[in-house]
């Protein structure tokens, strides 16, 4: 699996030369952000932070917002790691400061270890001290401890030239069951797919940034065809979870989706590549390609724009149903047609009608003695919602990822009423 990587200096994404020597000034990390997520989680380092010579703790901030991300640089004591992790980051990535004592209390699922090591020696301190210690003892040490290792060959780094597959396999075999990410020198969608295989996670940044490795290309590295055609199907889903329909994919049309951020696909029965509402103006916004366990099949999540999914007109393949989605769009597009006989419309604009009927349905549920009852007033009350979120251009996906965020929380807030007066 390919971890696009977003390295900090500055407040710019960059990539250095083995550590040290800056080659690619990357832009605004937001776009940059904005162009990688697709792939999944993205591994985010602040290297002003590893370095001691500033920090990047804001925009890392925004960064995890927007995305899963995996944090690292300058992490060194279990109240910093925690504060990402409250923050919403996906994984902390630990480096010099990673040992039994700071990684032990810690969720371990959620903990990398930075494994730096040049020609297999240990190197700390953004890459600039050398230890004396051997990479695969300081593996096996803390192996228990962790969820997983970020394997950097420093010698590699930032050349594109290769890395040592070697030095990757003996590190697996001292990880025991914490799962290898590999870094430094990967530069093609074949050796992506050979560590997927040995169960090792890619992670890549000036071969992307360079564009000598289409990030389309990386994405489906490690899937294997089973279709005689050579092409895999694609399950599509919008951005709450609702399968819409099944599809085909081929090498082209993921690199060109990917590439464009467009549902693009491969049509069997026309031998030919699809866009998605080209003709119809059903369009889709690629927000996402995920691989399967077994490595056969795609899930696209997209955005879909216009009636609906399926070429008869309704959402998805398998006919209309109601969810929180169709409230939304419901909501939608009565704001839309500002229709004055409308009541959400009507709530729309008169903010002072919609806080008092949020009030109102807010204080009703928490009154409600019976099932009924409580099913009824969260009905109430969801509706309302759903007309302030739109009245101040937030979505339920919105609302969806600010859950998912505070859900990887690790530290637990003391339940308590606010002070009345203080609203």
């Amino acid at each position: 699996m390919i971890v696009p990587s977003i390295d900090l200096m500055n407040g710019r994404a960059v990539q250095l030369r083995r550590g040290r020597e800056k080659v690619l000034d990357g832009g605004d990390p937001l776009e940059r952000l904005d162009e990688l997520s697709i792939a999944g989680e993205v591994a985010v380092i602040d290297l002003d932070a590893a370095l001691g010579t500033g920090s990047n703790a804001e925009i890392v901030r925004e960064l995890v917002r927007r995305a899963p991300c995996r944090v690292g640089g300058g992490i060194r004591s279990i109240d910093t790691a925690r504060e990402w992790l409250d923050t919403g980051a996906a994984r902390v990535i630990i480096g010099t400061a990673a040992t039994p004592e700071i990684c032990a209390p810690l969720p371990r699922d959620r903990v990398i270890a930075a494994v730096d090591a040049e020609h297999g020696e240990l190197v700390v301190e953004g890459w600039q001290t050398r230890t004396g210690r051997d990479a695969f003892d300081v593996i096996r040490a803390l192996a228990p401890y962790v969820g997983g290792f970020l394997l950097t060959q420093v010698e590699h780094e930032g050349v594109m030239q290769g890395f040592d597959w070697t030095f990757v396999q003996r590190a697996v075999e001292a990880a025991g069951g914490a799962r290898i990410t590999a870094a430094g020198g990967i530069t093609t969608a074949g050796e992506i797919a050979a560590l997927d295989a040995l169960g090792v996670d890619a992670q890549v940044g000036m071969a992307l940034y360079a564009g000598a490795l289409p990030l389309g290309d990386a994405i489906v590295a490690p899937l294997t065809a089973r279709d005689p055609d050579g092409l895999w199907p694609t399950v599509v889903c919008d951005e709450h979870g609702k399968t819409l329909g099944l599809v085909w994919s081929q090498a082209e049309t993921v690199r060109r989706a990917v590439a464009e951020r467009r549902g693009i696909y491969w049509s069997r029965s026309r031998g030919e590549v699809w866009e998605k509402g080209a003709t119809s103006g059903n369009t889709q916004e690629l927000l996402r390609a995920d691989l399967d366990c077994d490595r056969d099949t795609l899930r696209f999540t997209v955005r879909q724009a216009g009636s609906g999914f399926c070429h008869t007109g309704a959402t998805t393949c398998w006919g209309d149903g109601f969810d929180f989605g169709t409230l939304e769009r419901v909501v939608a597009s009565a704001v839309a047609t500002g229709d004055p006989a409308s009541g959400t419309v009507r709530l729309v604009r008169d903010p002072d009608l919609l806080a008092a009927k949020l009030a109102e349905e807010a204080m009703e549920l928490a009154r409600a003695n019976t099932t009924n009852e409580a099913v009824h007033e969260t009905a109430d009350l969801l509706y309302f919602a759903l007309v302030a979120l739109q009245r101040s251009g937030g979505t339920l996906d919105d609302v969806r990822r600010e859950l998912e965020r505070r859900h990887r929380r690790v530290t637990r807030r003391p339940m308590q009423a606010k002070d009345r007066r203080e609203t």
